[in-house]
């Protein structure tokens, strides 16, 4: 069982289905096994538990 994850922001429930199928589909197609095989996982981040460069995201944005 392949699994895909992706590690990000908030996303709408369309932005994942669209991120899922494509994917999917381009890992099924590289890879040779069944799309059918493949478990994505959506991890999204809240920009107050993310740092880049020691400056919290939620600060950098103000």
């Amino acid at each position: 069982m392949p699994v895909i994850t992706f590690d990000g922001g908030k996303l709408d429930k369309a932005q994942k289905a669209e991120l899922a199928k494509v994917f999917t589909e381009n890992a099924a197609r590289v890879t040779n096994i069944p799309a059918t095989a493949f478990v994505v996982f959506f991890k999204e981040n809240d920009p107050e538990n993310v740092a880049v460069g020691g400056t919290l995201l939620a600060d950098r944005r103000q």
